[in-house]
């Protein structure tokens, strides 16, 4: 579970809400007063609840999106949300003593012993990498396969975060739509005489409102979004690379041994010394089904 995403909106969202409702007395007045130091008014949360700045601000920002993208791309909108949650899908270290296994394999049995180990495999691209050097296919040919199924990924999971930078960038735009409506409302009932002052301050309230839902919107659900998908898309990348390098040294016939610390160098140094060793079968069963790429 992808803990820092949640505590971080919950938290967002609650530090605001106290912000709302919270009072602090000090100095001589409250204290001439005796007021106690914090107060909660509860009823300010009605001040800020508004259908009109609703229907603007979060109807027009989501059928804008849909507006914006195809079927296929919104219908993922649940797989996304999976994918950031969960925080545990991408073990280096499983793979590389995956590798290193697979290596040691290959030096005793030779290449082809390594066909029934793909098909053991739950990740498609281990699997696919694997019989690409069972099959005997040349290096280069090999390496631009792999490659280049990394770079259509990645590209597919870019698009998936730009559907939420484009909802980041709708929202705050129609908060300032519902501020024009707002304004305009205001205005046309500015008009004291025909008994319009009463209509002012929830024109007003609208054309405020909207701007806050707004930038609500885009900052504390669409760009958290957008950002974690493309850091889950770094982990996957990552994890495919490694992949990369460790079919290839088994294709060439390197050393097992020094597989691994060719390897290690993908990871920090504290990855290394918590990792180590026997670190990545240990988190055999924290990797998930691997391949990801749900976006």
């Amino acid at each position: 579970m992808n803990l820092t995403y949640i505590i971080g909106v919950i938290g967002a969202i609650v530090v605001m809400l106290l912000g709302i409702v919270l009072g602090i007395n000090i100095g001589p007045a409250a204290k001439a007063a005796e007021l106690p130091m914090f107060t909660l008014t509860l009823k300010n949360l009605w001040n800020f609840f508004d259908a009109a700045s609703i229907f603007i601000t979060i109807g027009c920002t989501i059928f804008v999106v849909v507006s914006s993208f195809p079927g296929s791309a919104l219908k993922n909108v649940p797989k996304h949300f999976k994918v950031i949650l969960n925080s545990k899908k991408f073990n280096p270290m499983y793979y590389i003593d995956q590798l290193v296994e697979l290596a040691q394999t290959a030096r005793k049995n030779g290449l082809l012993s390594l066909e029934e180990k793909a098909n053991e495999q739950d990740d498609p691209f281990f699997k696919q990498a694997i019989m690409l050097i069972v099959d005997a296919n040349d290096p280069d040919k090999v390496k631009a396969i792999l490659e280049n199924d990394i770079e259509c990924m990645s590209a597919r999971h870019e698009d998936a975060a730009g559907m939420y930078d484009k909802a980041s960038s709708v929202a705050p735009a129609f908060g300032m739509v519902g501020t024009l409506v707002g304004l305009i409302n205001m205005l046309k009932s500015m008009s004291l005489d025909g008994g319009g002052a009463s209509d002012l301050g929830t024109n007003m309230g609208t054309a405020l409102i909207t701007t806050l839902y707004g930038c609500i919107l885009a900052h504390v659900f669409f760009g958290p979004i957008a950002q974690n998908l493309r850091v889950r898309d770094s982990e996957e990348v990552l994890c495919k690379e490694i992949i990369v390098e460790g079919i290839m040294s088994i294709q060439s016939g390197e050393n097992p041994k020094a597989l691994k610390e060719k390897l290690l160098t993908y990871m920090d140094q504290s990855q290394r010394d918590s990792d180590g060793g026997e670190g990545g079968k240990a988190k055999k069963g924290k990797k998930g089904k691997g391949g990801g790429d749900e976006e």
